[in-house]
């Protein structure tokens, strides 16, 4: 565990807002949403929203590391910045900013939208 990162969780328990750096160390973005693959019950990616704004995906095989202040994708920001949005159609998780910080680790702290 890195002293800046925290803990090492699992993607359902990813607050929106967290930091997204490339693994070149520079921050990308921050969280928007989860993406999770609901019929085969797998993690699908991540959503990000860049420094202007900009709706980015990030498939789950290009996410290094996810942890309680940061997530560390496998490629470099210069790449990370040039990804697109999500596709339509996935299942997506959003933070319940309502759920504290127990329940969030251990996954309660995502609601199903849309």
């Amino acid at each position: 565990m890195s002293e800046d990162e925290g803990y090492a969780i699992s993607y359902q328990a990813l607050a929106a807002g967290t930091p997204v750096h490339g693994a070149d160390g520079p921050e990308v973005g921050r969280v928007d949403r989860v993406l999770d693959n609901e019929r085969e019950g797998i993690f699908d990616g991540i959503v990000f929203r860049d420094g202007g704004g900009v709706e980015r995906f990030v498939d789950a095989p290009e996410v290094g590391r996810i942890a309680e202040r940061r997530v560390t994708l496998t490629i470099p920001a210069e790449q990370a910045g040039a990804l697109g949005p999500p596709e339509p159609g996935t299942a997506v998780f959003q933070a319940d900013v309502g759920a504290g910080r127990v329940r969030r680790f251990f996954g309660g702290g995502w609601r199903r939208r849309g």
